[in-house]
């Protein structure tokens, strides 16, 4: 099954220290990003919306446990994981972490290999226990992935859809979380529409995280429902750039590899999985396909959807 990389949120006003600890967690199974203050650590908290959180006890403008505190007041962020980092060991402060809403504590220094472990198992029960993106409120890989056997063992035809927009890491960083999020959040209503109007009862749709979706849908159904969801993301999209974006038609931002680039007017890239013509016994089969497809859909310009017309 596609699953995106945990996003851990390290907040700490010793900028060695969040490189150490980004340094320590594999790239390829952590997206880490950075805070250097309470108020910082806040905002990304609340725009991010990260798996994890790591609080320094001791930070200027907002400390670790009023962070914590006013995560723990928020719906929409009162069941992140926070681990409390400090360089103190006392009773007494462990016992104000835990009481302001803390999971865990680990004090300085530590053992990078204990800090990821205890990450690990943080978000394994958090990952349990939430099965929702708190962004468009659909369900998340767990529900994804039952629906997705459920259909698999049951033995009927059917399309999966992998819908995954194009540039977003640029239209985030250029324009920051909250946008991101909006556009995030448009996306999702934009499937739930077009289901709604184009597809059946027992249809799926499911949020991955970050900018990735599924739906899950009959194969004679899922050409138009991507065809639609194309028209409308099109449509739509240019409400979310500046005019003078709009005019220039791309935004400068950095690639993964930290490259300055033009990216144009963000798209969306759909590929369609079927077996019609191919079996496919487990979930990991149809998210190899799946992200085949995806990379081919990617190399085409504009907004496009490939629809698996192999028999083999």
């Amino acid at each position: 099954m596609l699953q995106p990389r945990p996003k851990v949120l390290v907040a700490d006003d010793d900028h060695n220290l969040r490189q150490l600890i980004e340094g320590a967690l594999p790239a390829e199974r952590f997206e880490v990003y950075q805070a250097a203050d309470g108020p910082e650590a806040l905002e990304t908290i609340r725009n991010l919306r990260p798996d994890i959180v790591l609080l320094d006890v001791m930070m200027p403008g907002l400390n670790g446990m009023e962070v914590c505190r006013l995560m723990r007041e928020n719906p929409q962020t009162r069941n992140i994981p926070v681990i409390m980092l400090t360089a103190r060991a006392q009773l007494r402060e462990k016992l104000e972490g835990i009481e302001s809403g803390a999971d865990d504590y680990v004090t300085k220094p530590f053992d990078p290999l204990e800090l990821q472990a205890r990450i690990e198992m943080h978000l394994r029960r958090y990952l349990r226990e939430t099965d929702m993106s708190p962004i468009t409120e659909l369900p998340g890989n767990k529900s994804i992935e039952e629906a997705l056997v459920g259909r698999i063992q049951s033995g009927q035809q059917f399309a999966f859809l992998y819908i995954d927009l194009d540039d977003f890491k640029a239209y985030n960083d250029y324009y920051g979380f909250h946008r991101g999020s909006e556009v995030i959040s448009m996306t999702g209503e934009i499937l739930a529409e077009v289901l709604e109007a184009n597809g059946k009862t027992d249809d799926f749709l499911g949020h991955v995280g970050g900018d990735d979706f599924i739906i899950m849908s009959s194969i004679d159904d899922a050409e138009s429902i991507a065809k639609e969801i194309i028209q409308l993301f099109d449509e739509r999209i240019p409400a979310y750039y500046l005019e003078e974006d709009l005019e220039k038609g791309y935004i400068v931002s950095t690639d993964r590899r930290g490259y300055v680039m033009k990216f144009p007017i963000m798209t969306i890239s759909i590929s369609v999985v079927h077996n019609r013509y191919r079996e496919l016994p487990d979930p990991a089969e149809v998210g190899r396909v799946a992200a085949e497809l995806k990379k081919y859909a990617k190399d085409l310009e504009g907004s496009v959807y490939v629809f698996d017309r192999r028999k083999v």
